[in-house]
């Protein structure tokens, strides 16, 4: 069985795999310009045989700003039981099959554009009073309060602007924190065990939510956006990846700015090229990076969703604290996406 759909509603919807397309995700045409690149991403996913019944969630991409669109999706192989959600609360695509007694094996292919994103474009901030209050909100593993709250005001107490808080928070996480390569997948962002521990070393899971935890508890806006990296880099190649990118997931961080709107951060990635790439924080490079991912992304990257401690859907066991790798349950057990060699898939990238 082979479907292709063109997911374009603005509400939370379901289509099986025998029902109608969707026509509505899309902010706008796509342009042939010079700054989109169009990439195709496959996901190949076989479940364990001894798997009689079960369910598989795919993170898939959703249209994020001036700056990625998502355009189509198509699957084949033992799909009977698939559907597309879109989760209500953070509007997040969410691919899912079902199975009972056959263990399925398929491949999921969608496609995207992208366009590097810089802080000054576009013009007109965006501006969504819900959205701004859904990014104020604690999360389970994002607390605001006690030593969250106590943290993020002996940062920000001496600036008086958004932008000028946001940027002490960025440097303050960027020159506290640490890469740790023996953090299972991206880390867990449990922000609150961080700061009560004084253990700052993760990865971007964990360093990203610590600048949207605290950005949070001083008062503004703040969220992470979970993708995967698609191209290589044309800054440093420890920021890029392509072809098999079943290891490449990366999370990213924004705050909002009343002069800007969302605007971009990374201060995950200044730490991973340091360990990665051998390099101090004071090295000239390294400060021009540092400048750089506050207020800008290099698109190499696709995101697919916003969301933070929440519900799957269709409901699972639990809920999950970010969802950034596939993930099954099945009569076998929890199968976690963040160690590929214990959950038979594979992601691929390839520019189209």
């Amino acid at each position: 069985m082979n479907r292709r759909h063109f997911l374009r509603t603005s509400a939370f919807a379901a289509v099986t795999a025998g029902g109608t397309h969707l026509n509505a995700f899309a902010e706008g045409e796509i342009k042939p310009t010079p700054d989109w690149k169009k990439y195709t991403l496959r996901y190949e996913v076989e479940i364990p045989k001894a798997s009689v019944t079960g369910t598989l969630w795919l993170p898939i991409p959703q249209d994020m700003g001036h700056y990625q669109r998502f355009l189509s999706i198509n699957w084949e192989g033992d799909t009977s039981g698939a559907t597309l959600y879109r989760e209500q609360t953070y509007s997040a695509n969410i691919f899912s099959l079902s199975w009972n007694e056959q263990t399925p094996k398929l491949n999921v292919t969608f496609d995207v554009a992208l366009r590097d994103r810089g802080r000054n474009f576009p013009a007109v901030k965006q501006h969504d009073v819900n959205q701004e209050d859904l990014y104020l909100r604690p999360t389970q593993h994002m607390p605001i309060d006690g030593i969250v709250a106590e943290t993020a005001h002996s940062i920000v107490d001496s600036f008086m602007t958004p932008d000028d808080k946001a940027r002490a928070i960025y440097n303050w996480v960027v020159d506290s924190t640490f890469r740790e390569p023996t953090t299972r997948g991206c880390g867990m962002g449990d922000i609150k065990f961080m700061l009560e521990t004084g253990d700052f070393g993760g990865k971007c899971a964990d360093i990203n939510s610590l600048f949207v935890g605290l950005v949070r508890a001083a008062g503004l806006p703040a969220r992470e956006s979970y993708g995967v990296r698609v191209a290589e880099s044309g800054k440093f190649k420890s920021l890029g990846s392509s072809g098999d990118i079943s290891k490449a997931h990366h999370c990213r961080a924004e705050y909002f700015s009343p002069r800007y709107g969302w605007t971009a951060v990374d201060p995950a990635d200044v730490r991973k090229v340091v360990l990665q790439e051998n390099m101090r924080l004071d090295d000239p490079k390294i400060i021009e990076l540092r400048d750089y991912l506050f207020g800008n992304w290099e698109m190499n990257w696709v995101g697919f969703n916003r969301a933070r401690d929440f519900d799957l859907a269709p409901t699972a066991s639990e809920a999950i604290p970010y969802f950034m790798y596939p993930y099954a349950e099945t009569t076998s057990g929890i199968s976690d996406g963040r160690d590929p060699s214990a959950f038979d898939f594979s992601l691929f990238s390839n520019r189209t």
